[in-house]
């Protein structure tokens, strides 16, 4: 150290420790001081001395922000669970002041809500599972934290939407059980009120199954090629969340043209005003 001839004070500079003094004794890092004249005698003050102990502890504090990661549900997810847990961490650096208990928050659709905690590796996972089911819609849920040096996280501001009921679908195309038009139509109206646009597929027979177009009302149509014989036309409607309708068209195409092979009047002759018997061989 140097001699500040302006102050008369000695000065000088050290380098503090890498890591916080929270998790110390003390929460402090004791230094020594140790002073000698010329005359060789030295004068050793600590911690512990009962004028300049206090002076003589240096608090350090981590400058690095505790994390908060949210598990479940992902942001802007829809899930059909009412009651879906709310799941996170928060965790501080290693070999950092930890997170402060009491400063963990959790608000679901701005409202503070109680829940559950476990510790792990530098921080704790968290749980909240409603008490009461949620209604269908959109909600939000806000979490924040810090740890015991004052360092602030990055607060969690994200949303969900509840979605319990499957979409409406209303297959208006075909209506005709058997026909000998090759071409069917498959057509229709779908919606969900909690998360549409909704995605529509139509699976023929055994084959891949193909997704139609939706309009913004909901509307759908869509050519396909029967079969002959039986044919059946497989329409779901699948909303965000996961839930899905089904209507099944079963049509048959009978291409085949009739042939009729004989016709017989009986009695031929007649006479006038008498009933007659036409009888006609079809195959």
């Amino acid at each position: 150290m140097m001699l500040n001839e302006e102050t008369g004070k000695y000065e000088g500079i050290v380098v503090a420790p890498s890591v916080t003094s929270y998790n110390l004794s003390g929460q402090y890092y004791p230094v020594t001081v140790e002073v000698a004249n010329d005359a060789g005698t030295v004068v050793t003050k600590d911690d512990t001395d009962s004028t300049l102990g206090e002076s003589l502890r240096l608090v350090v504090k981590e400058t690095v922000k505790p994390t908060i990661t949210l598990t479940s549900p992902t942001d802007g997810a829809y899930v059909q669970n009412n009651m879906i847990p709310v799941e996170f961490t928060v965790t501080d650096e290693v070999n950092g002041s930890g997170i402060k208990d009491d400063s963990i928050s959790v608000k679901v659709d701005g409202t503070p809500v109680l829940f559950m905690k476990t510790s792990i590796a530098n921080g704790f996972s968290c749980v909240y599972t409603p008490a009461d089911a949620l209604e269908d819609g959109a909600h939000t849920i806000e979490i924040s934290v810090q740890d015991n040096d004052g360092n602030e996280a990055d607060a969690v501001n994200t949303s969900f939407t509840v979605d319990t009921v499957p979409p409406t679908l209303n297959v208006t195309s075909p209506t005709r059980a058997i026909t000998n038009q090759t071409i069917c139509t498959v057509a229709g109206n779908t919606n969900d009120a909690t998360s549409s646009p909704v995605t529509v597929t139509v699976k023929h027979n055994d084959n891949d199954p193909v997704t139609l177009t939706v309009d913004s009302s909901g509307n759908f149509t869509q050519d396909f090629t029967l079969e002959e014989g039986d044919n059946t036309l497989t329409v779901v409607s699948t909303d965000a969340s996961g839930r899905s309708t089904t209507v099944t068209k079963a049509i048959k195409l009978d291409t085949t043209i009739p042939q009729i092979t004989s016709v017989v009047f009986s009695p031929n002759p007649t006479s006038t005003s008498l009933p007659v018997t036409i009888t006609l061989e079809v195959v």
